[in-house]
């Protein structure tokens, strides 16, 4: 007997036996299930959510369309007919993400770098809202000084970088946006990458936004594929600052799988790929203290 009475009507329209719908980890939005061994669903944890599903019926198409591998939409219903909720079917991937799964080899970046360019290359879909990536940090760099979290001298040196980064970064036309890529959205199978998964987060933004949710060190290794605009490094340094620095007030986040959930992660995350011998194209961007 299935533990998931609720979607034995969606089990029966797939021709799927109702003791094969087996739910596995999801994303903060969906909660995610297995329907038998070929199939994929995605149903969204609360009317939040919603929306985000419904814009993906129209991004994964797009991204199909560019040539990025990710898997098909076999089913989206928002009518309510079978279940009280939207759904979305999808093909299932065959592989692991990179949170609990394997470590991939440079070979598997330079792919990720393949397939991002091809995001990039996409079509605008209708639903893909802009985003500009939080606007400027320095008045939360000021925010943060005046309430006991930097002080006056870290607070000065930030304000000092992103000016400087500022004067690096070259005018970036907007694209589409993956949104959340992460370790939690690249499927691996084998050491290659199998898939980019979840389109929840899709937008129309700055490419540099794109490399947030990556650490340094896979970016370092993702960008010399992806050949996109040159002097992406200091566009993507300032959303890793800009983003680490605004989460610092927000509290502890237990349980959660992204690497990015704990306050200080994307700083430290910064700090460890400064300390460690980054490629040519990243010295410079950070500014120098005078003593």
């Amino acid at each position: 007997m299935t533990s998931h009475p609720e979607l034995e009507p969606l089990a029966a329209e797939f021709g799927v036996p109702v003791d094969a719908v087996r739910e596995v980890p999801g994303g903060v939005a969906n909660r995610a299930y297995l329907l038998g061994d070929e199939l994929f669903l995605r149903i969204p944890r609360s009317a939040a959510f919603e929306k985000d599903l419904l814009k993906e019926s129209t991004v994964i198409p797009a991204a199909i369309a560019a040539g990025v591998r990710t898997p098909a939409i076999v089913e989206f219903d928002a009518t309510r007919t079978l279940i009280d909720k939207p759904y979305m079917v999808l093909e299932r991937v065959y592989g692991t993400d990179l949170v609990d799964g394997e470590t991939p080899p440079q070979e598997f970046w330079r792919e990720v770098g393949h397939q991002v360019a091809l995001i990039h290359q996409a079509e605008r879909p209708v639903g893909a809202p802009e985003d500009d990536g939080g606007g400027d940090p320095r008045p939360t760099v000021d925010s943060l000084a005046a309430r006991g979290y930097l002080d006056v001298g870290i607070a000065s040196w930030l304000l000092e970088t992103f000016d400087h980064l500022a004067t690096l970064i070259p005018e970036q036309k907007p694209v589409l946006l993956h949104g959340d890529l992460a370790q939690q959205n690249l499927m691996a199978r084998g050491g290659r990458l199998e898939a980019i998964i979840d389109w929840g987060d899709a937008a129309w933004g700055p490419p540099g936004m794109e490399f947030a949710k990556l650490t340094l060190e896979q970016v370092a290794a993702t960008l010399p594929s992806y050949a996109g605009e040159a002097g992406l490094e200091a566009s993507v340094l300032w959303f890793h600052l800009s983003w680490g620095v605004s989460g610092l007030a927000k509290g502890p986040q237990p349980g959660q799988r992204h690497w990015t959930a704990p306050p200080a992660s994307r700083l430290l995350g910064v700090l460890r790929f400064y300390a460690s011998s980054p490629p040519d194209s990243w010295r410079g961007l950070i500014k120098k203290t005078q003593y």
